[in-house]
């Protein structure tokens, strides 16, 4: 985006010329309502106080119906869960079809649309309590348990969820539904194991361990799909949901490794640097922030039990955290200056490896 401000600075610069800046103002001064209002929703959504809004009641009602039921809505039984499951997921159908076609209101509309994909494993349970469909004949818990423990029981819920998503994304193609199948997909991955192997047998006597391994690499994997969903250039940033998906898990299993070993921790630490310059080459974001985060975590390993007693360490930390910002006030004045030669330098192959949008030069807006 940009503003009236870029270009009378590019004109002043001598990028343009002052008759070819007042020409474009004049043209986008005299376009028509319509024409502007189109170009907004071809261009990407901004995220503000409505869209937060929005986002924020989708959560709560898929937490309402999963993680945060209580014990209590869980013994109304099979047929009523059923029951709720279809009336929510008909409801947020019938709303989200409608919304969904007024194109001011699209992404409550998917919003919507994603509320009832998340009342599949709901509708799933419900049906199995009962009819007693169990695997094993094992009844697995109580339906907010599916979203704590592992167990090999859930995965025809997970099966159901990821089938009813992948529909819904066929119909109403809205990136956030991928949220919520990539979910499906990772609760999947951890029961599925567990279904097919035992925990013990396979040298996992802790029940974390198995999930942390699991999760690791199911991260991994899903950052490599978003990476290469981001090269083939797909319409709309069905990506990004993955990306977060996927750094959260990936990050959050490594995060919650224990270890006594300072090599290890430095291992870490590495890593999550890493991830930053990952931020820069893909032009994710989630990357750097995650990456800092465990920088950050490793410093306060080395505040708490390396250095403990040394009086240096704050301050030789905060010039460290100084010349960082400095280092990032330079890059901000010759962004693009740096970004030319960086595409001119990085070998072909490589390149190849990078997002479109990671090539594009764009001056962000005062």
């Amino acid at each position: 985006m940009f503003t009236r401000n870029d270009l009378d600075a590019a004109a002043a610069a001598g990028v343009l010329d002052r008759q070819t800046v007042d020409r474009l103002l004049g043209f986008l001064a005299g376009r028509t309502p319509a024409a502007v209002a189109d170009a907004v929703h071809a261009s990407p959504v901004r995220f503000d106080v409505s869209h937060l809004l929005w986002y924020a009641g989708a959560l709560v009602i898929m937490g309402a119906m999963g993680l945060f039921s209580t014990t209590a809505f869980s013994l109304m039984g099979g047929k009523a869960l059923t029951f709720t499951a279809s009336v929510y997921a008909i409801a947020f159908v019938f709303a989200g079809h409608i919304l969904w076609y007024r194109r001011d209101l699209r992404t409550p509309g998917g919003l919507l649309i994603a509320c009832a994909v998340a009342m599949a494993p709901l509708a799933v349970f419900g049906t199995q309590d009962w009819a007693g469909w169990w695997i094993g004949d094992v009844k697995p818990g109580t339906y907010r348990d599916y979203y704590i423990w592992i167990k090999g029981g859930w995965v025809p819920m997970e099966i159901t969820t990821v089938i009813a998503g992948l529909i819904a994304l066929y119909f109403y193609p809205f990136p956030f539904i991928v949220a919520v199948v990539s979910l499906a997909v990772w609760f999947f991955t951890m029961d599925f194991v567990d279904l097919i192997i035992d925990r013990k047998t396979a040298g996992y006597s802790d029940y974390w361990a198995l999930r942390r391994t699991v999760t690791q690499w199911f991260g991994l994997a899903v950052i490599v799909v978003a990476w290469a969903i981001d090269i083939r250039k797909r319409s709309g940033d069905f990506a990004f949901w993955l990306h977060l998906v996927g750094i959260v898990t990936f990050w959050g299993a490594v995060t919650s490794q224990s270890s006594n070993s300072e090599v290890a921790k430095a291992i870490y630490c590495t890593m999550n640097v890493g991830l930053v310059f990952l931020a820069v080459f893909l032009a994710r974001r989630v990357y750097a922030v995650f990456g800092t985060l465990g920088i950050i975590f490793y410093l306060g390993h080395l505040a708490d039990k390396v250095f403990k007693d040394s009086l240096l360490f704050p301050f030789a930390l905060s010039l460290i955290g100084i010349g960082i910002i400095g280092l990032g006030i330079l890059y901000f004045r010759n962004r693009a200056r740096i970004q030319s030669w960086f595409d001119a330098a990085i070998p072909g192959a490589l390149a190849r490896l990078r997002p479109a949008h990671a090539r594009e030069i764009v001056a962000p807006a005062n």
